[in-house]
């Protein structure tokens, strides 16, 4: 009886580490990019070693409530080329298409540069890419890199500046840009405008679209040094012209490579970002958070609770409904990838430990996600009973054979005795 105890214990033992080992989760990683396309949040490629730069696609399941420390990733189709310091749109007219725009695209799975195409799109709906094309599309923009577009309501994206990374061995091994290049993604029609040179080239910069149609952008590089915190560039995506807001307020460090949410305020919290060192490496990682008010144009650092994140650069940052979503980055000059995901509540500027889906605003949506992943539970859990049971009767089997043959083998036994036992 012993040994039928044995293989119970090993089927309940094995089955459980069987589904712990099986959970499907990313590599650690930075310099990704992501976009929000309804309850998932997309992240896309980002570098996973120094020399392997990922051409993977992960979503963040934000449908229903998780602990952060296990958060529900899944995997979508790969990407047709390695990515990173790229960056991405979801399109206003169906919601469902991503448009990934320059970036450093390589050959997957090597360090040689593709340079097939700057723009690809993806379809959330079927997992599908395909590279459109694009009228009039300037080709100086071909692998322009360390940039962040906005999309306006009417499929017009703004992307400004950024650096045409050369090579590793060349010197220099990168051009700057402060043109600023659109896309009409409602005809596929390319269009560039040259700045005059009162606007510094920059990059590793945040850019984010106000309702009024202006386009604030924070931080960043200005050639050799870094933007001011305190002198905001802004664009008009109306009249097509710059100005500057000079921010009052706390003085907050410059930065690049940070970054930022819109809040439905009007308010632009950014997070961490990083300083190099005149060699261009990387020397520190920030991990403050600073909120930016657009119609006073001051800064503030507000109060905050909860377990903080770490200091982060090169991250992910979304806002889905009442929380702030990090995900990967580098947290050190030595950490260099990572892949956690942090939340913050920007009600009440608190870091938290597991997502909620608040139950008030749609009670019929939440109701929903509940029975689906009531009957998923269920489905699981009676998958996992059959399984057990399954192999408890293979088990019993392989034990009652085993213990007839020690019946038969045992000498004295009479017939009767056997058919007892």
């Amino acid at each position: 009886m012993k040994s039928l105890y044995y293989i119970l214990f090993l089927i309940i033992f094995s089955s459980r580490y069987f589904f712990i080992i099986c959970q499907n989760v990313p590599s650690p990683r930075r310099e990704q990019t992501s976009t929000l396309v309804g309850t998932k949040l997309y992240f896309f490629g980002g570098n996973i070693s120094p020399t392997l730069p990922s051409n993977e696609v992960w979503y963040l399941d934000l449908s229903s409530s998780f602990n952060i420390s296990t958060p529900p990733w899944h995997s979508s189709t790969v990407m047709p080329v390695g990515y990173n310091f790229g960056t991405s749109c979801l399109s206003p007219i169906d919601n469902s298409t991503v448009f990934l725009v320059g970036g450093r695209t390589w050959i997957a799975n090597t360090f040689d540069y593709s340079n097939i195409s700057s723009v690809y799109q993806f379809n959330s709906k079927t997992s599908q890419w395909t590279i459109p094309a694009i009228n009039n599309f300037n080709s100086s923009f071909l692998s322009r890199n360390m940039i962040q577009a906005v999309i306006d309501k009417n499929g017009k994206m703004f992307i400004f500046g950024g650096t045409n990374f050369i090579s590793l061995t060349v010197t220099p091994n990168s051009t700057f840009y402060n043109d600023m290049n659109t896309l009409d993604i409602s005809t596929m029609t390319w269009s560039t405008q040259i700045q005059s040179q009162s606007v510094l080239i920059y990059y590793a910069y945040t850019a984010t679209l106000l309702s009024n149609g202006l386009i604030v952008y924070i931080g960043g590089r200005r050639g050799s040094s870094y933007a001011n915190m305190a002198q905001i560039q802004t664009f008009d995506t109306k009249s097509y012209t710059w100005s500057t807001k000079f921010a009052s307020g706390t003085t907050i460090a410059s930065r690049g490579s940070h970054s930022a949410v819109l809040t439905q305020d009007g308010n632009i919290i950014i997070y961490g970002g990083s300083t190099d060192d005149s060699s261009g490496k990387l020397s520190y990682v920030l991990s403050d958070i600073a909120v930016l008010n657009t119609n006073s144009w001051v800064w503030t650092v507000p109060s905050i609770s909860g377990i903080n994140a770490p200091p982060l650069t090169e991250h992910s940052a979304a806002l889905y409904k009442n929380y702030m979503i990090l995900g990967f980055g580098a947290t050190s000059t030595s950490a260099l990838y990572t892949n956690n995901i942090y939340m913050l509540d920007i009600q009440n500027y608190t870091w938290v430990t597991t997502f909620n889906i608040p139950t008030t605003t749609n009670q019929e949506q939440s109701n929903s996600n509940n029975s689906a992943n009531l009957y998923i539970g269920i489905g699981i859990g009676v998958g996992v009973f059959i399984l057990v049971v399954v192999l408890f009767v293979v088990g019993l089997f392989i034990y009652k054979n085993r213990h007839k043959q020690e019946i038969i083998a045992t000498p004295g036994t009479s017939k009767d005795d056997r058919i007892l036992k």
